[in-house]
């Protein structure tokens, strides 16, 4: 990691990118992660140079949308953002995706970018101009929190607290800030005060009202099949172990909906029925949903093909639902999906309103003999669930190419003993439901907007966040995820960032081959064609090699199953005692 030579200059701040420093320092931002880019020199130079250039600490990426992915990885790792800088318009626009998975995903990120002089006489021919904006906000507008772009010293310290401030109130989300070249670059005349920063702290979480709180709690002891559906609750990890006490209190199913949010159950806790969700949905008579993104697609069904829905929830069922999504609506973006009817409606952080829901349960708790039948069917119905996922994963054992079953059961035979954070991807369910999840940091859920390019980054993220912990992060990374991003694997060797990369390598865009192949069958045409344009193949990506030439530790590809649980403790030692990025592609078949 670049650091300045022991001549720096540590004295006051002397120009206004050094104050922007000053301001990142006192938030506790420890990490800048960037492209470099002409528009931020003067913040880069303050990065690297003031104060000997004790933080925040740069990490260099070759893409604007790995820069931001890493933040976001490392938002939900570290449970607080980093700054990830973009250089004025064209870095902006190459790192928008990843902004907008941020948004959808509630990760804060302080996204700081530059932009030519607003002045027109301090821009230099062409290059300012066609690098400048009016405003460059105007570009991520629709999927930021806030954004800003200060026009003095005093206006770039209330807009990096401010913003700090808004990303971190839940719901959580990316801010944009962005400053004038020339405003980088000024000298400081009269000293500029950076404010104590716990007076202008987030706001305390917003409770529940009382009366709804009652109202749900009475439908919840009288019900008799009630149905728990949690999706963003983990976002805050304490969260967790309140939902595995209302589980208990109540004897009820929890489905956690991690895959696009967040882990929120462990996976070996005997009220866990994820996978269950169509059974116990379609007889509930109460749910209770939390920090559901999509509530009427979590209880409808429907067809792919036909994109017709409905739900199947019984129209007699009670549904309380405690959100904070009302408050992050954009017009732009419909990421808040189809309108669900909900009797009981609560706007709220579930952090803290559930340990008041769980308080008035255990106040009033009703029948504990109804209560503790239904959880010991619920325990049987758990363990046939598990069962039935390790009879299905046999079943799949011999699978040539390599089945995402097999490769999930070879992992976790290595990977049991140790610590682990899985930053990227879950093996289509296969890492659930063969592992045992037992603490909410395992595992940090999705990209929020499904938009491709971001494991690599995000799990690199993660790993930063968990460097010197000594738990073991993990990227599950799929091939064409990766191809979007690939120079991801030279910012984790460069900086040294312990990741173990296991390329889950179908050769294939496979979600749209399963799409491609409905509609061949629908219009009875061949369905040998669905391949095309779709398999990466023909030459097929050397993964381990395109990862040795980014200076990763690399095996593969691996066609022999009998092969990956050596290649895998190879690369767990190598992450663990190098403390290097290692990889393992692994052949699978398309699935």
């Amino acid at each position: 990691m670049a650091t300045s030579d022991a001549g720096s200059r540590t004295r006051g701040a002397e120009y206004g990118s050094d104050l922007i420093v000053d301001v990142l320092r006192a938030l506790g931002i420890e990490y800048a992660v960037m492209n470099p880019g002409a528009t931020f020199r003067g913040l880069h130079d303050s990065l690297v140079n003031y104060r000997g250039g004790d933080g925040p600490r740069l990490i260099q990426c070759c893409h604007e949308e790995i820069a931001v992915a890493v933040a976001h990885g490392y938002a939900k790792a570290a449970g607080k953002p980093c700054a990830a800088i973009l250089h004025d318009v064209v870095g902006l626009q190459h790192g928008s995706m990843a902004i907008f998975n941020a948004w959808c995903d509630r990760a804060p990120i302080l996204v700081l970018g530059g932009t030519g002089p607003m002045a027109v006489e301090r821009r230099r021919p062409w290059i300012d101009w066609v690098h400048t904006a009016l405003v460059q906000g105007n570009q991520v507008r629709d999927y930021v929190k806030w954004d800003d772009q200060p026009a003095s010293l005093i206006s770039v310290v209330e807009g990096l607290v401010r913003g700090y401030r808004i990303a971190m109130t839940e719901p959580r989300g990316p801010v944009y800030l962005c400053f004038d070249a020339d405003l980088q670059e000024m000298p400081i005349g009269e000293p500029v005060a950076v404010p104590a920063i716990a007076r202008h702290a987030p706001p305390s979480p917003v409770q529940a009202d009382a009366r709804a709180l009652d109202e749900a709690a009475a439908l919840l002891r009288a019900a008799e099949r009630p149905v728990i559906i949690a999706e963003y609750l983990g976002r805050t990890p304490a969260a967790v172990g309140t939902l595995v006490d209302l589980a208990e209190v109540l004897g009820a199913p929890v489905i956690d909906l991690y895959a696009h949010g967040r882990f929120n159950f462990p996976s070996t806790h005997p009220l866990d029925l994820t996978g269950a969700e169509d059974e116990l949905i379609a007889a509930a008579d109460v749910i209770l949903a939390l920090d559901l993104q999509d509530l009427y697609g979590a209880l409808a069904r429907g067809d792919r093909l036909t994109r017709r829905y409905a739900p199947v929830v019984p129209e007699s069922a009670k549904v309380i639902h405690i959100t904070l999504s009302d408050f992050g609506i954009r017009s732009w973006a419909e990421s808040f999906q189809r309108l669900a009817p909900v009797d009981v409606p609560i706007l709220a952080d579930t952090a803290v309103a559930l340990p008041a829901l769980v308080t008035r349960l255990r106040e009033t708790a009703g029948d504990g003999a109804t209560r503790r039948a239904r959880a010991d069917r619920l325990h049987a119905q758990h363990e046939t669930l598990r069962r039935e996922a390790r009879t299905r994963c046999e079943e799949r054992w011999n699978d040539h190419p390599i089945a995402q079953a097999r490769l999930a059961a070879e992992l976790w035979e290595v990977l049991r003993g140790e610590d682990w954070v899985i930053g990227n991807g879950d093996l289509d369910g296969w890492a659930r439901n063969l592992w045992d999840w037992t603490r909410p940091e395992q595992f940090l859920g999705g990209s929020g907007g499904a938009g491709l390019g971001y494991g690599a980054g995000a799990a690199i993220g993660a790993a930063l966040a968990h460097r010197g912990t000594g738990k073991v992060c993990i990227d599950l990374q799929s091939d064409g995820d990766l191809l979007y991003t690939p120079s991801a694997l030279w910012t984790a060797a460069h900086h040294r960032i312990p990741l173990l990369v296991v390329m889950c390598n179908n050769r294939s865009y496979y979600n749209d081959e399963a799409h491609q192949e409905r509609i061949a069958r629908a219009r009875n045409r061949p369905v040998e064609n669905k391949v095309v344009g779709i398999r990466i193949e023909d030459p097929a990506v050397d993964f381990a090699g395109m990862a040795r030439a980014f200076g990763v530790h690399a095996e593969g590809p691996i066609e022999d199953p009998a092969m990956i649980a050596p290649a895998v403790r190879r690369a767990v030692r190598i992450v663990k005692e190098d403390r290097m990025p290692a990889l393992v592609d692994v052949i699978l078949r398309p699935e």
